[in-house]
């Protein structure tokens, strides 16, 4: 019967009990439930994606393209994908559909929702476990999509939780996909350091929509 766990033999002591990837999968899925999302049964996949514009098809095939190459890439320093600008432009959508297709090859995305994660690591800051545990979350996972990168009013506090995850990643090569408004430009003026490190890990995918009504797919 499938447990969960598997038995490593060691030559000096018991065998030890370790958690199987499928395990591993099934809890990091069980997150994107909590978060709202059923990787089951979620409509954001690029088969539904609405073309209807050219940075919209540019999005998604910086997107796929991306998802194509990630084998070959994910060790390198530009293992990484950002999609920035307008809001209403489908950048949310596309990176979603990245995450779940990775979930489903066993590759373990951890989804971070930027506002609700902020708010909830400042909330319980003086709990050291919690904090140290949460952070690490984000900094070991395979894979991190940041969703909303900086949305709301932005602090110290912001500033430096953002920079103890993506600088451990930044150090490690671990792969990040971020979805932001801001553009390049403005997420280095928030912060140099945060937005140089991600500037370089997202170079060879980065798409940047222009602001404007006609690039917001809701107002059309």
């Amino acid at each position: 019967m499938d447990t969960g766990w598997i038995l490593v033999e060691r030559l000096d002591s018991a065998p030890l009990a370790k958690s199987c990837e499928c395990r591993d999968i099934e809890r990091v899925k069980n997150q994107w439930k909590a978060a709202g999302i059923n990787p089951e049964k979620s409509k954001q996949t690029f088969g539904n994606f609405q073309v209807w514009n050219d940075y919209s098809q540019k999005s998604k095939d910086v997107a796929t393209t991306y998802y194509k190459d990630f084998q070959n890439i994910r060790s390198s320093r530009r293992n990484s994908i950002m999609l920035c600008g307008q809001v209403g432009s489908g950048k949310t959508h596309l990176c979603i559909a990245l995450a779940l297709n990775f979930l489903n090859k066993n590759i373990k995305v951890v989804y971070m929702p930027y506002r609700d994660i902020i708010t909830s690591i400042k909330q319980n800051m003086l709990d050291d476990e919690y904090y140290k545990n949460t952070v690490s979350k984000y900094q070991t996972s395979d894979v991190l999509l940041v969703d909303d990168l900086f949305k709301g009013k932005i602090n110290d506090s912001d500033i430096n939780i953002m920079f103890e995850i993506l600088n451990y990643r930044y150090l490690n090569h671990l792969p990040i996909i971020v979805s932001t408004e801001f553009s390049v430009e403005k997420l280095l003026t928030f912060d140099e350091g945060i937005g140089s490190r991600i500037y370089e890990m997202c170079k060879d995918y980065i798409v940047e929509v222009d602001k404007g009504k006609d690039n917001n797919y809701r107002l059309r």
